[in-house]
């Protein structure tokens, strides 16, 4: 794995999960690994922006109507009840944390389910990069993680799911997903290593 033929994914990196205020940061029994998830992410594009990783942001941003989610069930539906990911709020806004880096991160737009590449133009990005690696973060672990990394694998990726960079609704959920669901079609790490990797110098 190397930065020029990798991307790093980030699914739902918006102030409706992540600000203390969101509307949707209590999916998450416990709110301070939302805080972890984000510090691990930020240590990650800190300590690789100066390679050739490809970084990208997959926000998910709904019409006021929710049309997109007329036959909507589970979360989604409470995301419809609770007016979450609405465009032209502060809660469908990527955090200022990664519009920090500015045009270092590409935005791949159109997510309204759970799979990042569902009627969006991930897939063509990566491909016109030469993209063969794909590292999934974000939220949620069992949801749009699985969805986004089973999609990949589909497509021909080799796909990692940072375990730290990632959340689940619950520990126990975190943990079965990494430890059985995940190696499936894919592996498992941490930052660190995801760090390791892609700075290490080649021999």
């Amino acid at each position: 794995m190397t930065p020029e033929s990798t991307a790093l994914i980030l699914v739902g990196y918006q102030n409706d999960y992540f600000a203390a205020n969101g509307i949707l940061r209590g999916v998450v029994e416990e709110p301070n690994r939302i805080d972890n998830v984000l510090a691990c992410t930020l240590e990650l594009i800190r300590a690789t922006v100066s390679t050739g990783l490809t970084i990208i942001a997959t926000p998910i941003v709904l019409e006021p109507e929710y049309r997109a989610l007329s036959n909507s069930v589970g979360i989604l539906d409470k995301i419809k009840a609770s007016g979450a990911f609405k465009a032209g709020t502060t809660g469908a806004e990527t955090i200022p944390e990664i519009e920090a880096f500015g045009e270092r991160v590409q935005y791949v737009r159109g997510k309204v389910g759970f799979n990042a590449f569902s009627h969006t133009e991930l897939d063509r990005v990566l491909r016109e990069r030469g993209i063969r690696h794909v590292l999934v973060a974000g939220m949620v672990t069992s949801l749009c993680i699985d969805s986004t990394g089973r999609a990949a694998y589909e497509r021909g990726y080799s796909v990692q799911i940072l375990s730290d960079c990632t959340s689940a609704r619950t520990r126990a959920e975190q943990d079965f997903f990494c430890q059985n669901i995940f190696p499936l079609y894919g592996g498992v790490l941490d930052s660190k290593e995801a760090i390791r990797q892609l700075t290490a110098v080649p021999a």
